[in-house]
Formats: structure tokens, sequence, C-alpha cells
């Protein structure tokens, strides 16, 4: 309750009292039309934070890292940085989490961690394009997130998890179409930072199995991993902002934000629900668990191909 009070509040007052502050234009890559500021991040976190008065002090590396984080991308909204500073940045603070929670380890397997701390961190933020969507991931995710930690025992991860939840109720409040407000940089990269981080925390931990958290953000997961994909294999610039991923897909295709975030919900609580039911069952019933769940995100992927294969002939012949 702490949490998402803190973060309503915040809210209110960056809708207040700096509404007109680090704007987010729309444009041609855009799926909003009018002007809306990217701050909501700001409260997200300040919602979060109210964990540690709760005894999560332990986690105190996650959040500050987080927190600089927070800031660098706050400074890359305001001002803009370059694209490979940004990414090294990236890269340091996944590095310096994977070497307090993991030494000693086989060195190969702490940068293979790493190296997928960093992606989420940045699929977090392409992702985070849709209204409602970003917020929406961010509550059921770290929701799932705080029902096993508490399951298993972990109470200062299953705090902190369930706090990150309530904080981003708050802002799915205000984020919802038609959204006030987006998490921007500096709310997007320290949230997919802290679903990685708090996703290797709980399997040191044993409090879930290594599949757990890629299953728990499948839907995010898989959207930025095959859009990357496929645009690295038709050469593109892949740093480059785009409207190829399936949700934004399916907002031009007619579904609306509204209609896109509803089934990104559905699918993201189906794949909750299967890592929450299978994490604790034997090696066979976890593996089926996780195929199922893929298999669901891989038929949604093949029909919104071929949506927008219609889609796209039906625009052709009406041009």
């Amino acid at each position: 309750m702490v949490s998402f009070a803190v973060a309503f509040v915040v809210l209110r007052v960056l809708l207040a009292r700096f509404g007109r502050f680090a704007l987010d234009a729309p444009n041609e890559r855009s799926l909003h039309t009018h002007p809306v500021p990217r701050t909501g991040g700001i409260a997200l976190l300040a919602g979060a934070g109210s964990a540690l008065a709760f005894g999560v002090t332990e986690l105190w590396l996650p959040m500050a890292l987080a927190v600089a984080l927070a800031l660098l991308s706050f400074l890359d909204d305001v001002r803009g940085m370059p694209t490979l500073l940004r990414l090294a940045l990236h890269l340091a603070a996944a590095g310096a989490l994977v070497w307090q929670l993991f030494t000693p380890m086989n060195p190969l397997a702490m940068i293979a961690l790493a190296l997928a701390v960093a992606w989420i961190t940045n699929l977090y933020n392409f992702m985070d394009g849709a209204d409602g969507l970003a917020g929406g991931m961010a509550l059921i995710g770290f929701g799932a997130y705080a029902l096993a930690a508490g399951l298993a025992g972990r109470v200062p991860l299953a705090v902190l998890s369930l706090a990150l939840a309530a904080a981003a109720a708050a802002f799915l409040l205000h984020n919802f179409h038609p959204a006030r407000i987006f998490l921007g940089d500096v709310g997007s990269i320290p949230v997919g930072f802290l679903a990685g981080a708090l996703g290797l925390v709980g399997w040191r931990d044993d409090a879930w199995p290594l599949w757990f958290p890629l299953l728990v953000f499948g839907p995010f997961i898989g959207d930025a991993t095959i859009t990357l994909l496929k645009r690295l294999a038709r050469r593109e610039r892949v740093w480059r902002a785009h409207r190829d991923h399936y949700y934004q897909r399916m907002v031009r295709m007619g579904l609306g934000h509204r209609g896109t975030a509803l089934a990104g919900y559905a699918l993201m609580a189906l794949c909750a629900a299967a890592a929450l039911l299978g994490r604790a069952q034997p090696p066979a019933l976890q593996a089926a668990a996780f195929a199922a769940a893929s298999v669901v995100l891989g038929v949604v992927a093949l029909w919104v191909e071929w949506r927008w294969a219609r889609f796209m002939r039906r625009e052709e012949h009406a041009a």
C-alpha cells in the first residue's frame, strides 16, 4: 500500500507541476499522436524504493544499480546519449550485479548471465511503446516474482517484487489508454534491469529455476528477440527506432492501444501462471510448462504475421 501510494502521489505531482517537461513528441515511428511526458519511471522507482524501509536492504545492490541507470537514462531522455555509451553502461551494471551475486563462477557462465541481464534491460525499453503495455508487464511480472518468492520463503525478494508490482499498478492507472504519462527511459531501463536482476537473485536463492523469469516475461522477451533477429536478417540498423514489433503491428492493424494491451495482459497472465505452476514440479513437468507457454506465444506470433500480411496487402491495394 505504501509503494502504491508513493508512486500515485509522485505521478500526480509530475503531471500537475512538470506536465510539460521531457515531452515525448510524436514522429513517424510513434504510435501516439500528441506530446506526452516521459517521466513516469521516476514515480515507479520512488514507489519501489519505499520497500527499503521494510527490510529489503540486503537487495541494496540491484536497487542502487537500477537508480544509477535511471539517472543516466534521465539524462538520455533530456539531452541524448550515444548508443554505444548507453549500451556500455548497461553492460557495466549487469556485470557488476553478476559479479556480486555469483563470484566464484565459471567466467563464461557469468558473461552469459551479464549479457542476458543487459538484453532484458534494453528489450524492456524496446517494448515500452504502447499505452499500458509495459506497466501491465511490470504489474504481472513482478507480481509473479512476489508470489513465487513468498511461497519459497524469500521474504526480502518477495517484498521488493511486491513493491514494484504495486508501484506499477499506480503507474498503470495513468498510463492505460489514453496515456497521460509514459515510463520513458528513466523507467523502462531500470525496470527491465530489475526484471533480470531479481530473476537471477531468485535463482541464486533457490526460489525458482533459471527458466522461470524467462517465462514470466516471455511475451516481452519473445517479441523483442524475434523482431531483433528478423531485422538483423534484413541487415537493418537495429539501433534505429521502428514500428516492427508484434505489439506495434497489432495496434496498427486495428486492435488499438486498449485491445493490444488487453491481449498482452492475457498472454502475460498465461505465461506467469504456467511459470508459477511449473516452477516446483519435476524437471519433465517444468519442461512441459515452458514448452506449452512457448507454443502459445509462437501461435500468437504466427497469427500476427498472417494478419499483418493481409493488412499490408489491403493497404497496398487501397493505395
